[in-house]
């Protein structure tokens, strides 16, 4: 992948960088997409959960209609994410953040990989698979709690636990987007990579931080809506085109 010159020289003379990660970025370690459903070699070997469409299951009222059902799609989907390693596209992510005067990263992610990487202060707009967090509020438990009764209580009151991660239906983290539209609006760069730029509200960001008069790159195998709008399109696997960049700007 050949990083344009002119690309090369505005990043390294930019003093705020900034960039929003979707679906694509883990796609590359194997770890299938939301929508995907557990593969089995018959029909009678598939979980209760597999008869459903995720977009179905990931809603509050799916939690409240059967709770045991909705906790084992997300123990899988936690399962999967522990099981795959984060790839050299989300190493180069975290090498920017130490190379690069004021770094900020926004994921769409749920899977933590941008922390295993080496990546600190990950703006996470749709929560993180790994943790919990009460239903009625008491607060967010950093380790995820097996129970084998099923659902587990709230360790302070009692309430039913549910996966830390956004349910259609749902607004995202006031704290989590206020941060990341500021950033976006602050960037002088900012980068879209592997989202389809569809989800509301983060595909909005993009177009914020270019109102703002940054520069817009996207890196995406395939065109998308934002395509047409950047002011870079870097056609290809983040995981091929964020390493050659860092070499590129930084070495």
């Amino acid at each position: 992948m050949r990083i344009p010159s002119d690309l090369v020289r505005t990043i390294r003379d930019s003093s705020n960088l900034a960039a929003l990660t979707g679906a694509g970025v883990s796609q590359e370690s194997g770890l299938r997409t939301f929508r995907d459903k557990l593969e089995s070699s018959s029909e009678a070997e598939k979980p209760l959960w597999a008869q459903y469409k995720p977009e179905d299951l990931a809603t509050p009222e799916a939690f409240e209609r059967n709770p045991s059902l909705v906790w084992e799609f997300y123990a899988m989907r936690r399962l999967k994410a522990g099981e795959v390693r984060p790839n050299p596209g989300h190493i180069a992510l975290a090498e920017i953040g130490q190379r690069a005067p004021h770094f900020t990263l926004i994921t769409q992610n749920v899977d933590g990989l941008h922390q295993r990487a080496g990546s600190t202060d990950v703006i996470e707009l749709h929560g993180n698979i790994t943790r919990v967090r009460c239903t009625h509020g008491c607060g967010v438990f950093t380790e995820w709690i097996d129970s084998p009764g099923g659902v587990p209580d709230c360790p302070q009151c009692g309430a039913k636990l549910r996966p830390d991660v956004g349910r259609f239906g749902e607004l995202l983290p006031h704290k989590e987007l206020e941060q990341a539209v500021e950033a976006a609006r602050e960037s002088k760069v900012f980068f879209s990579i592997g989202t389809s730029g569809l989800v509301q509200p983060a595909a909005s960001l993009a177009l914020m931080a270019k109102q703002a008069g940054a520069v817009l790159v996207e890196i995406n195998p395939e065109d998308t809506p934002l395509t047409p709008l950047v002011d870079f399109f870097l056609q290809g696997k983040s995981g091929e085109v964020l390493p050659e960049m860092v070499r590129r700007v930084w070495d």
